[in-house]
């Protein structure tokens, strides 16, 4: 496994506020959030960024937008509505190169703007 920041927290090498994890991913806080409610759903198998998603793990993507669905519906924000969002690469805005999912919820989220 890599050694990003991530790759940490799943080993437990570093603290985090962990939310969920089953065996294939963890969910924790992010540490700078965007939103009220800003949580990192990251699967546990190393890939770095999205374009070096295999058609094979396809399911891998798949499972970090059910557990991000299922974790706000038992948070109650669902039906208010949420963001799911996954960078790639540097014009992308990931900082951090493994593949993760932000879910962002708690507020009334804009429009995406231009880029920069």
């Amino acid at each position: 496994m890599a050694d990003t920041l991530f790759h940490k927290i799943i080993r437990r090498e570093i603290p985090a506020d962990i939310v969920y994890e089953d065996e294939h991913q963890i969910a924790f806080r992010d540490i700078a959030p965007q939103a009220p409610v800003h949580v990192l759903f990251v699967p546990k198998v190393d890939i770095a960024t999205l374009n070096d998603v295999q058609a094979s793990q396809a399911e891998v993507i798949g499972r970090l937008h059910v557990a991000a669905a299922n974790y706000a519906k038992q948070q109650g924000f669902a039906d208010d509505g949420y963001r799911v969002v996954m960078n790639c690469n540097g014009h992308g805005g990931q900082t951090v190169f493994q593949v993760h999912l932000h879910l962002l919820a708690g507020a009334p989220l804009g429009r995406f703007g231009t880029p920069r």
